[in-house]
């Protein structure tokens, strides 16, 4: 959103800007995997307080920034800061604290969450036009201390509870130890489904960031493919508020397949269906459901098959794929449509993405009732 103001003050290059930021994305998803293992023995007080305070730090160094080498450095902290603050770790907190009632706090954070961009994407725009882009960033950066740091070091005092499936560990035997987490990650239901959420979201960042192009193309103006884009996030509400139900009637295997099964079928549409323009919008809000419900999806994939003894590091080296992929999904898209001669048949490769997703899920699941971790052999 500041990126044109930043490349009218002082010069670097649009492209540069944004590629440092797609650094920090990169940065944080693979230093996710070491602070998973961290929040598994430690928990999420000493790491989240901490990153609260890295990502004001980072924040500042973003407006303070003297060169385009000051600021690409700048973002790198702000990509670790965002390993310990984004949702992996939050979802790992929530995980262990609440137990067999985490669905539903997993819910609630994703909810509020999902208001972020809704509030701070139109603060940020009435900051820059009364600021400059640097006074903005300092703005930003004392909201993020004022509400973060404070929030995150009292309200994670509390301590770190065993897992509720593995309520009496041995204390001379941490969560999740190397050879349990290793046997997981090298099976062939975990890489399937690491696969299985890698396709899914690269098929789902890349239909969002060119779902506006493509309703341009069957006829849709400005204004309409916008509120079309719109009314997805409000599909995504409904698909989070709808999960909790979905979870309870239906069995793991069903439900991830079922899942990615609906963003293959809406992608299918928009790919195929010419119109009208009001049909497409509806196709667009079940677009957002599925993405809605596949964020809980992912949130609940490693306790669902393997417990919660390990949940950090399991989710952390799940989700590195999955950061990379939805980062780098809307220009490959972009590409893509360029190549492929217009946005239908990018949406058509994206439905074949997506059904390969979906084949890829059928084989997620561990073929006897997945047990706790800390029932499977240690060495």
């Amino acid at each position: 959103m500041l990126a044109s103001a930043i490349t009218a003050d002082t010069g670097w290059s649009t492209p540069a800007i944004t590629a440092a930021f797609s650094a920090a994305l990169v940065a944080a998803a693979l230093v996710g995997i070491p602070v998973g293992r961290w929040l598994d023995r430690r928990g999420p007080h000493l790491l989240m307080t901490a990153g609260s305070v890295l990502a004001t730090i980072a924040v500042i160094g973003l407006a303070v920034a003297p060169s385009l080498a000051w600021f690409a450095a700048a973002w790198l902290v702000a990509g670790i800061a965002m390993s310990a603050v984004l949702y992996q770790p939050a979802f790992a907190a929530l995980t262990r604290y609440y137990g067999p009632r985490h669905l539903a706090a997993l819910t609630t954070l994703t909810l509020v969450a999902g208001l972020a961009s809704t509030v701070f994407a139109p603060f940020t725009d009435i900051l820059s036009g009364r600021l400059d882009w640097r006074d903005t960033y300092l703005v930003l950066a004392v909201v993020l201390a004022v509400v973060t740091i404070p929030l995150h070091a009292i309200s994670l005092r509390r301590p770190w509870p065993p897992p509720h499936d593995r309520p009496h560990t041995r204390p001379d035997v941490p969560a999740g130890t190397s050879p349990q987490v290793q046997h997981i990650t090298r099976s062939k239901p975990f890489w399937m489904l690491a696969a299985a959420l890698t396709l899914s979201a690269f098929a789902m960042y890349a239909v969002l960031m060119n779902l506006v192009p493509l309703l341009a193309e069957r006829g849709a103006s400005p204004a309409v493919a916008a509120w079309a884009l719109g009314l997805g996030g409000v599909g995504q509400v409904a698909g989070r508020l709808g999960y909790g139900i979905l979870a309870r009637r239906t069995g793991l295997r069903a439900r991830t397949a079922g899942i990615l099964g609906l963003s293959a079928a809406t992608t299918a549409a928009l790919a195929f269906l010419p119109g009208p323009v009001a049909l497409l919008i509806a196709v667009a809000v079940l677009a957002g459901t599925a993405r809605g419900v596949a964020t809980l999806l992912q949130a609940t994939a490693v306790s669902d098959r393997w417990g919660t003894t390990a949940y950090g590091s399991l989710s952390g080296v799940l989700a590195a794929p999955v950061t990379i992929d939805g980062r780098i999904a809307p220009a490959v898209g972009a590409g893509l449509a360029a190549a492929l001669g217009g946005y239908p048949a990018l949406f058509a490769a994206l439905t074949a993405v997506t059904a390969a997703s979906v084949l890829l899920a059928l084989g997620s699941v561990p073929d006897q009732k997945a047990r706790p971790l800390s029932d499977l052999p240690q060495r």
